[in-house]
């Protein structure tokens, strides 16, 4: 049966997880500083891949805990921290659930970037161990506690896949389909979008949509599945307010986001690297909206037996190659087609419903050349930070495209 929501205007108490990471940290600034009482949970494991990758984020940033020490100087609603691996440490994690009696949890603490997770048969199999057991565990740990907690998670639009919608509109999650009998009638019902990942990383986003279906149907947790576009830009308004609050901007071959690494590369002169034809489409969103989109989510949460609310956290779509030619028309710069290390269609439609966060009052944040500027402002400031032999990406999904990146 379905209800509607119902708009949550107090303050709530968040348990923010991941919120060290690109998309955690300005979410956890973002809704301390509407109010909220927002603890972060983080393993601080994207810190320690930069180690293993000897990369650095181009922006310098600080300790979690100078950045919640800034936080607070500056006059925020001060956050706390607890160092816990979600994926591992199930017990502590059911205690601090049942401590913090917390409203809302916000998951994040996921392996986030399709290239690392396909990097190798380790880089594999630690994004599945991490972000399936991750989720699974948070859902366990909910039933058990016996806590009625909304949870928000940061999903991706790859879970619909790409190249095979033949123009059709990506609907919110479910797809409303004819299922014919043998006496010939036909009845109508939704279901769970079927699932197309593109990567190992995507494959355990498709695999948290399960978890959420069965957990929601059988012991009624409250949950909201955000299905996020590729994000661009790097600082939001509250992150900006002291440099010690800077968010992390990653480049690099696996880590770096397509519309970021084009505009890093112009500021420092690298031709920008396209991929195939360029004619991949992809849904996009600026992390401002990103951080919006969370904050409407956990303030318009499901009421107890709604199924499981699936937004699409897109604000527009852009070919890839378009988007090249728009940055090069912008910057000077060249555009460098190169083999595609990832084993998808070479080109594709892609168009996405996203009536309902527009519903909620979100005001998108669309692709202007004012704030492209703004973000080569940023890479050009940090360009000395800039490791060049870890821009190509190298990543390769299959032998087939490791050879021809190889060449």
């Amino acid at each position: 049966m379905e209800h509607g929501s119902v708009r949550q205007e107090t303050v709530v108490k968040v348990l923010v997880l991941g919120g060290d990471g690109f998309c955690g940290w300005p979410c956890a600034v973002n809704l301390a500083d509407q109010g909220h009482d927002v603890l972060i949970v983080d393993n601080l494991s994207r810190r320690k891949i930069d180690i293993d990758l000897e990369v650095e984020s181009l922006t310098p940033i600080t300790s979690i805990g100078d950045r919640l020490k800034a936080w607070s100087e500056i006059g925020g609603t001060p956050m706390r921290f607890v160092h816990m691996d979600i994926a591992h440490e199930y017990q502590r994690l059911l205690d601090l659930l049942l401590e913090e009696k917390p409203d809302s949890v916000v998951h994040f603490a996921e392996q986030r970037a399709a290239p690392y997770s396909m990097k190798s048969s380790a880089t594999k199999r630690y994004t599945v161990d991490n972000n399936v057991n991750g989720t699974h565990n948070l859902l366990a740990a909910i039933v058990e506690s016996t806590l009625d907690i909304h949870v928000v998670h940061l999903g991706t639009m790859g879970v619909y896949g790409y190249g095979s919608h033949r123009g059709a509109t990506i609907p919110e999650g479910y797809l409303k389909v004819e299922v014919p009998q043998p006496d010939g009638s036909r009845f109508e019902e939704e279901i769970l979008h079927p699932a197309s990942p593109g990567s190992v990383y995507h494959m355990t986003k498709t695999l948290d949509q399960l978890l959420f279906l069965y957990y929601n149907k059988n012991d009624q947790v409250r949950i909201t599945d955000l299905h996020q576009g590729i994000v661009w830009g790097t600082n939001t308004e509250a992150t900006d307010r002291d440099p010690r609050l800077t968010n992390r901007f990653d480049y690099d071959g696996d880590y770096g986001t397509v519309l970021n690494r084009f505009l890093m590369q112009a500021a420092i002169g690298y031709p920008l690297t396209v991929h195939g034809t360029g004619g991949q489409t992809r849904a996009f969103i600026h992390i401002r909206d990103s951080v919006r989109c969370v904050q409407l989510a956990l303030e318009n949460p499901p009421v107890k037996g709604e199924r499981v609310k699936i937004f699409n956290q897109m604000t527009e779509s852009h070919q890839v190659g378009e988007l090249a030619k728009k940055v090069a028309a912008l910057t000077g710069s060249k555009v460098n087609n190169l083999p595609n290390p990832r084993n998808e269609a070479v080109e594709n439609d892609l168009i996405v419903d996203n009536r309902c966060f527009i519903e909620l009052g979100l005001n998108p944040t669309t692709l202007d050349d004012g704030l492209l500027k703004e973000v080569v402002e940023i890479a050009t400031r940090y360009a000395d930070r800039c490791d060049r032999n870890r821009i190509l990406c190298t990543s390769a999904w299959t032998k087939t495209q490791a050879q021809a990146i190889s060449t």
